[in-house]
């Protein structure tokens, strides 16, 4: 593979305007079709095999037009202090409101808290039910501004108004300025690490072609494979991530081999064979980690994944094809300005910060080696309560008008009012459908922690009902679940007397399956990512050895990280740090995303660290010796790629949204802890005790596996050393270096 790649570099330098072109080309191309392809459909949230999405298929089936979701606001009204809002000024001004509401083409009708009796018990807090004929992003500017006209009347009389609902909610921001900020801080990092603004541009420039070349790809594959817009989130998280660290690892490989004497031309050939090869393999390592999440059954999350492996694959192919052709066109303004400033270029020192880190740790492993896993698994201990949820309304700031009707709703109806919980009832094998139902209801009213039902509403067949049970505790709430759990445990012996058949579904429910559900195909998708990844380390390390502890130290990150979120985001220490107004439940897909995307980072790391051991190690040195070579080589460029990546996901933090903030700081501080730690600390300790028998593999299985030349060890017979030019001659007049 090294010889290959090393002649693609080569070509592709030598060919520079040809590759430049057909990016460009390739660029153009999917971005005309992204223009003429059909709009993206809206995206299909359904989870398989739960019960929740059953009760909902039923409800479809039996309820035509129920379940369309089209846009709504829930309008809540509280009184002025010592007033009931069914004083008579109250309600002639809620009245106008719903009248003003009422009156548009794109409303399909407003109820008045007075027709629905949607008022509390202590007459202080009421609401109205506003629903539309289109779905929230067809609402009109006119649509909304009648709304927020009328509920600005309303407000002139007293009423404190705010409104819940799709139909007006915010939209969270995805970091504003703080992820400005971060990206800044990456540029930063990018010039300090190699002393050149060309250097420093060039992975940010390739990776945003990739990311640009994967997104109107998936814009125009949308409509054929039924992509939506959210698909394309992930892609551009990790299409952005690894082009940068890629083109990265090439560049410095590029800078090292020119260190040495070789011409361009030659530089830009063997870092491609060297580091490309790397790139390969990591690339490879988050294609199996994204494509992995298949497992998972949930095909939002099944689309997610195969579009952000492209977008990988695409970054993969530009680190190989245009990087080196960029090299070709700046062979020396990516040098460090001191290099271009002397004229020549002198190889780094033997003595640099990785390698005096390196033996450090070389000097006493086993002290290094318990204190990182001592400190990673104290960090961890919080996952043992790790309670996993959808958090809604009440996870939003204080500042947004749904959080506030959340908080209203709750103050005067009970905390169970914002998630209720639907109960579909298919009597066709009850002889009385209606006796059934009545029975059902009963029974669920009866249980303990159900403050209230709703009359059942039949079908028009009537043969099928829904009816609403309040529970009294918050949608978020572990005695919540509980109650679902109670319920479906007690159904058996309701069916059995009734000959009916009932689910629990609606939104709480709903979200409380998806949190098992997701927390069942956890341990599946570490089992076939871990070991999948096993194999392909170990065809790239020959070991068996160095794959499982790259496969331990991953665990060690990633749960440290995932503690971490539990003890901030659930336990809420040091939350207020991070603007987080409201500690609750973990997002169900939080662990699986960590996990997907951290593990993809990790072994990008992993194997350009480690492959330059081997490397080292193949070509003679000692084990310790290879040790302190990798770090030497790679621990600088290792650790700007961890900052970097800390930079653009910590600009997360500064969302809005909670969730958002959580997805930041779990994936900022995983990145901390995989790079800073266990690469770091976790790894050279580990191979400074396994010695030589770190890199044993058996002979049997050293012929079955496939031998793949990541060392670059066929390209040092055939790459010989020519005499750089001068760094600050004309690289365009003199062709390249004499190509």
């Amino acid at each position: 593979m090294a010889t290959f790649l090393y002649r693609l570099g080569r070509t592709a330098f030598r060919r520079r305007w040809y590759v430049a072109l057909i990016w460009v080309a390739v660029l153009g191309a999917v971005g005309f079709g992204a223009v003429k392809a059909p709009a993206a459909p809206d995206p299909n949230n359904s989870m398989p095999g739960i019960e929740s999405q059953k009760a909902f298929d039923l409800m479809e089936q039996r309820f035509p037009g129920t379940t369309a979701n089209g846009a709504n606001a829930r309008i809540v009204f509280v009184a002025p202090d010592g007033q009931k809002i069914t004083a008579a000024d109250n309600k002639k001004a809620i009245n106008k409101l719903v009248d003003d509401a009422a009156d548009g083409s794109q409303v399909a009708g407003a109820v008045s808290p007075f027709q629905a009796k949607a008022i509390s018990k202590d007459a202080t807090t009421a609401y109205a039910t506003v629903t539309y004929k289109v779905k929230p992003d067809d609402l009109t500017d006119a649509s909304k501004n009648a709304l927020k006209d009328a509920i600005a009347q309303a407000k002139k009389s007293g009423l404190t108004v705010e409104v819940g609902g799709t139909a007006l909610a915010t939209t969270p921001s995805a970091g504003g300025a703080a992820e400005g900020i971060g990206i800044a801080i990456a540029a930063v990092v990018l010039i300090i690490t190699f002393g050149s603004l060309t250097a420093a541009g060039l992975p940010l420039l390739t990776a945003l072609i990739g990311v640009g070349v994967s997104m109107a790809a998936i814009m125009a594959l949308s409509s054929a494979f039924g992509l939506s817009s959210t698909t394309g989130t992930l892609a551009t998280m990790l299409g952005l991530a690894c082009g940068i660290d890629y083109a990265v690892f090439i560049v410095s490989r590029y800078r090292e081999e020119r260190a040495k004497g070789h011409t361009p031309q030659e530089a830009a050939g063997l870092a491609t064979g060297t580091a490309g090869s790397a790139v390969v393999f990591a690339g490879l390592t988050v294609v199996i980690a994204l494509a992995g999440l298949s497992v998972v059954g949930i095909p939002l999350l099944t689309k997610m994944g195969l579009a952000a492996a492209g977008a990988v694959v695409v970054g993969v192919f530009i680190a190989l094809t245009l990087v080196p052709a960029l090299l070709g066109f700046w062979p020396n303004a990516v040098l460090s300005r001191k290099a271009r400033k002397r004229g020549r270029i002198k190889e780094g020192g033997e003595n640099n910060g990785g390698s005096r880190w390196a033996r450090f740790v070389l000097r006493r492993p086993l002290p290094v080696l318990l204190l990182s896993v001592v400190g990673l698994g104290t960090l961890a201990v919080p996952v043992m309560d790790l309670q996993l949820g959808t958090t809604g309304d009440e996870a939003k700031p204080t500042s947004t008008t749904e959080r506030r009707a959340y908080d209203d709703l709750a103050k005067g109806f009970g905390p169970g009012f914002n998630g209720p919980l639907s109960i579909v009832v298919d009597a066709r094998g009850s002889a009385n459908a209606k006796a059934a139902v009545t029975t059902i209801e009963k029974k669920i009213k009866a249980t303990d922690g159900v403050v209230s039902v709703s009359p059942a509403r039949f079908n028009p067949a009537g043969d099928t009902a829904v009816f609403s049970a309040v529970p009294s505790t918050a949608p978020t709430d572990k005695k919540t679940q509980d109650l679902v759990k109670t319920i479906r445990n007690e159904r058996p012996a309701t069916e059995a007397s009734t000959r009916a058949e009932f689910e629990v579904t609606g939104t709480t429910a709903l979200n409380i399956d998806m949190a098992e559900k997701t927390q069942k195909a956890l341990i599946p998708y570490l089992i076939v990512v871990v070991g999948l990844a096993i194999l392909l380390l170990m065809v790239v390390f020959r070991s068996i050895l160095v794959p499982i502890k790259a496969a331990v130290g991953f665990l060690l990150s990633v749960l440290a990280a995932l503690g971490s979120v539990v003890a901030v985001f659930q336990w809420g220490w040091g939350a207020s740090l991070l603007g987080v107004e409201t500690t609750g439940p973990i997002m169900s897909l939080m662990p699986i995303f960590l996990v997907g995307i951290v593990f993809g980072l990790a072994m990008d790391y992993e194997v350009f660290l480690v492959a330059r051991m081997r490397e080292a190690y193949v070509h003679g040195d000692s084990p310790r010796q290879a040790v302190e070579s990798g770090f030497r080589h790679s621990a600088r460029v290792v650790v700007a790629a961890a900052l970097i990546m800390m930079a653009v996901f910590s600009g997360f933090v500064g969302a809005s949204e909670s969730m958002i903030k959580m997805i930041g700081f779990g994936l900022a501080i995983a990145v901390l802890f995989d790079a800073f730690v266990v690469r770091m600390a976790f790894v050279p300790a580990v191979l400074a005790l396994l010695g030589k028998a770190a890199w044993w593999m058996p002979r049997w299985l050293d012929r079955i596996l496939p031998k793949v030349d990541v060392e670059g060890e066929g390209l040092v017979h055939q790459s010989a050393v020519a005499p750089a030019p001068p760094a600050h001659d004309d690289p365009a007049a003199r062709e390249s270096a004499r190509v």
